[in-house]
């Protein structure tokens, strides 16, 4: 009985502790986000200067002249745009132990993930800076930011079940990390956090997603889960399989209290209607959030509107180049200041984790200006990521070149798209291919492709681990000059106009596959007609 008694003080000083820290920071970056709402500007420069003066007797500061950078001219002039792998020979010495490279002092931790012209996986070094005054600071504002919109929220009187990433943290050499950024966020998570987040952290980074779904149910079946975060793929799996262990019909009926899902890192377009079918409830709300390996960078702060606040005080400068220039030698870049509304903008950044005048390949749009919201509209590059798998062009090229030699196929033209998951369907990639030589075994035409991309995507091959979230891809037989035609009803034939490789979306691929089936009926009914 003393057990029980201690356990529910204890449970209840760390929740009265919680809502003190919340209310406390809430109150205080209300007025800290309202300036930086009216003076965007002023804030941008403030965080340009800082980061500058900070890392101007590193390595990168002094070749590049930092010393002498007064202005956001002298910093265009004295660094050019990066891509990854123009700082990728940096980031390898700053791996190997050496400090003051990119950014002052020793870091310990690199965030992995997909999306280089010539690696498998990137790695992003992340700051003990970044962790403190961007990652975390936006998990804290998306806090505050629900709670100030949700006076009688009860979000603080349960748990946040937070899945994690699937990767395990690593070591390249002593003191010198990697793994998913939801692994780094979990292992170096504030104490206070305890209090609301389950599950813990040797359960939520079992390697092993099957593992992983079995053990994190077992552990908070009987909690008080109010709000889940994560990707919407990896969750939406969790969820089914809650439903299948407890054999209930929906969320609520395990989860009575579930107020909130805050979910970034691929559309939740595609799965909205799913989600609203397990939780159905109108209370149920769902916050986005624009956060990557890269940085914290925006939040959807009005429920009634699907565009996020572009977070301008968490140590990131940004810069936009307007996606027509985006392929130019020397493409213009506009600072916060000088953004126009509804025009599509390749994201650059700057930040306290060392990158610079970075090109993360997202492309948003303004829908606001003081205070700058955003939304994301695309990638600068072709590309699937429905499931957080980021697969690019040059992984689909690679591995067809693969499944071709194996099964001595060869191919017209092909399209992907993927096929959402939703309560009848299960994800996958599909793959509308026109031969010139059909393979002599589609079966393992599929299977040598599948196992190609794994080979060149670690996020690929982490979202098909044990069929957990994607399955294999599925291969559709294309009638022969199908994509011709579909050019052609378009008014796109000849020219520089090229049949979209990658989708991330079904608009092309729905089309495609309507244009198909007409075909094929088209001949099987001259087949009858000859016969």
């Amino acid at each position: 009985m003393i057990t029980f008694a201690s356990n529910a003080i204890i449970k209840q000083t760390s929740m009265s502790l919680l809502n003190t820290i919340v209310s406390w920071y809430g109150r205080n970056r209300t007025v800290e986000i309202n300036r930086f709402r009216k003076h965007p500007e002023k804030t941008q420069r403030n965080i340009f200067l800082d980061l500058i003066r900070k890392s101007n007797t590193t390595t990168w500061g002094i070749e590049h002249s930092y010393k002498d950078i007064k202005t956001y001219r002298d910093f265009q002039n004295n660094v050019p745009l990066q891509e990854y792998n123009d700082i990728k020979p940096w980031i390898k010495r700053i791996r190997e132990g050496e400090e003051n490279v990119l950014w002052p002092g020793k870091v310990e931790w690199f965030a992995k993930s997909s999306g280089t012209t010539s690696d498998k996986s990137k790695f992003i070094p992340v700051t003990k800076e970044a962790l403190k005054e961007c990652h975390f600071k936006g998990g804290k504002d998306v806090l505050s930011l629900y709670s100030k919109n949700n006076p009688k929220t009860g979000v603080l009187k349960g748990k946040t079940l937070t899945l994690g990433g699937s990767t395990k943290i690593s070591n390249f050499k002593k003191k010198s990390s990697y793994g998913d950024l939801s692994a780094i966020l979990i292992n170096n998570a504030p104490f206070w956090t305890s209090f609301s987040r389950v599950p813990k952290p040797e359960l939520a980074l079992i390697e092993d997603f099957d593992e992983k779904i079995k053990r994190v149910i077992e552990a908070t079946i009987n909690k008080n889960i109010v709000s889940i975060a994560g990707v919407p793929s990896w969750n939406l799996v969790l969820l089914r399989e809650v439903l299948k262990y407890t054999g209930k019909t929906n969320i609520l009926e395990v989860w009575p209290n579930m107020e909130l899902f805050i979910h970034g890192g691929v559309s939740f377009i595609p799965y909205k209607s799913a989600y609203e079918e397990l939780i159905p409830s109108l209370q149920m709300q769902y916050m986005e959030t624009y956060n990557a390996s890269e940085g914290f960078f925006a939040i959807q702060d009005d429920p009634a509107s699907n565009d996020m606040l572009l977070m301008l005080d968490y140590g990131v400068f940004y810069e936009f180049i307007p996606l027509a220039e985006f392929d130019s030698n020397n493409p213009q870049t506009l600072t916060i200041g000088e953004v126009e509304l509804n025009t599509p903008y390749a994201l650059v950044i700057s930040t306290n984790g060392g990158l610079w005048r970075y090109i993360i390949g997202d492309v948003v749009e303004f829908t606001s200006l003081y205070p700058h919201k955003i939304i994301i509209t695309g990638r600068t590059k072709q590309y699937i990521n429905a499931f957080g798998e980021e697969l690019m062009v040059h992984n689909a090229l690679e591995a067809l070149e693969v499944a071709n030699s194996a099964t001595n196929a060869t191919i017209k033209e092909f399209t992907v798209a993927p096929i959402f998951m939703n309560n009848k369907s299960e994800a996958t990639h599909q793959w509308l291919i026109e031969f010139e030589t059909m393979p002599e075994n589609l079966t393992q035409f599929a299977e040598e492709l599948d196992n190609a991309l794994k080979a060149v995507n670690s996020d690929y091959e982490a979202k098909r681990f044990n069929n957990s979230i994607i399955k294999i891809p599925e291969i559709v037989i294309a009638a022969e000059g199908l994509f011709f035609e579909w050019m052609k009803q378009r008014g796109k034939l000849g020219g520089q106009n090229k049949v979209p490789n990658l989708s991330n979306n079904r608009q092309y691929m729905d089309d495609l596959l309507r244009i198909n089936n007409e075909m094929v009926e088209k001949v099987q009914n001259n087949q009858k007609v000859k016969h």
